[in-house]
């Protein structure tokens, strides 16, 4: 568990407070709002795939604000969202069927929790989830929206939520056991660079046998190569739907900062093996990841052949996936893990 100066340094870093009024605002709606236009999905990406198809359209309706904002501002991150979110969808149904009890999700600092929203309430019971986020107008685009009655809020904080809380507060009562997916969506680079700290915080409320999902925007040993993707990233995505003001703001009122928060991908793994076995990369664009954790090679296995291909251009894509380490050292594929096909609506 992480002491007390650590705690604090979370307290003071760039989240809660510096960054504090943009992420109220723009989950108000007042500023980055994308003002050229809307983003959608590149059906030619993820093709036309049944369950990223119902995931997709299910989340749009429940977006607050900010989801407006967050989808327009990483590169084919929606595109990964309707593949991952699907997968995940599959993944703790298995978990329901297999058990006979309510699968749990946890998506970390996500928001809005629009995927854990999304996830509640096409579960309907089968699925419960929470999500938390510090910022207040997070709390009210979930309620607006709140999609199912098993979709679950925390106003506050990712360390706050500490196994005292859990046992205090009877909306939070149900997650005393801990989660069967728990999901880190860019968060913990807003809080400080101790990835280790962080994950030894947040990895006992993964239940054993459960995963951890992380997407990550991670530093680059040679800058010039980490600066090359941020300027792909504004000129050739971003641009679509933010004006060249917009994009300017955001990076000297936040990116910036963020820098000094983000740590490599090298880093990461060896923060992920102080604990958990098995670490896999299943997405990569720009300097953008999604690395999925868990001491259950079969639960890993399991979730990755429930995905389809990475839906990104190949220009965006700087790595190979997929990547696996074992005990922090990388490892060959397993030889069965591979992607599943797309299921299409049957023509009539």
């Amino acid at each position: 568990m992480p002491n007390r100066s650590t705690f604090q340094g979370w307290r003071t870093g760039p989240r809660l407070n510096a960054f504090a009024s943009f992420f109220e605002e723009t989950a108000r709606g007042m500023t980055g709002k994308p003002d050229l236009g809307d983003v959608w999905p590149d059906t030619e990406l993820i093709g036309e795939d049944l369950d990223c198809q119902l995931f997709l359209d299910t989340q749009r309706r429940l977006w607050g604000a900010f989801d407006h904002h967050y989808f327009a501002s990483i590169p084919f991150r929606l595109e990964e969202e309707a593949r991952l979110g699907s997968a995940i969808l599959r993944y703790v149904q298995n978990l329901w069927g297999r058990d006979q009890r309510a699968a749990s999700v946890y998506t970390l600092g996500a928001g809005t929790g629009c995927l854990a929203r999304t996830l509640a309430k096409i579960g309907d019971g089968r699925i419960l989830t929470l999500n938390c986020s510090p910022t207040p107008a997070n709390q009210a685009s979930f309620n607006a929206k709140r999609g199912s009655e098993y979709a679950h809020f925390f106003l506050g904080a990712f360390f706050e939520l500490d196994a005292a809380r859990y046992a205090a507060d009877p909306s939070l009562q149900i997650f005393q056991d801990g989660f069967d997916l728990l999901m880190e969506d860019t968060t913990f680079q807003m809080y400080g660079p101790d990835r280790a700290a962080q994950l030894a915080f947040i990895a006992p409320r993964v239940r054993p046998g459960g995963i951890l999902i992380q997407v990550e925007k991670l530093s680059h040993p040679e800058p010039s190569a980490y600066a090359l993707r941020e300027r792909q990233k504004d000129e050739q995505f971003k641009s679509r739907f933010f004006s060249s003001s917009q994009i300017d703001l955001k990076r000297s009122e936040i990116l910036r900062t963020m820098e000094e928060c983000e740590v490599s991908l090298k880093s990461t793994i060896a923060a992920l093996s102080l604990e958990f076995s098995f670490s896999v990369l299943t997405w990569n664009c720009g300097n953008f990841y999604t690395i999925m954790s868990s001491n259950s090679l079969e639960a890993l296995g399991h979730i990755v052949r429930l995905m389809i291909p990475p839906a990104v251009p190949p220009e965006f894509c700087y790595e190979n996936i997929v990547r696996f380490w074992s005990d922090g050292s990388e490892r060959p594929v397993p030889l069965n893990w591979v992607w599943r096909s797309s299921s299409p609506p049957f023509q009539i």
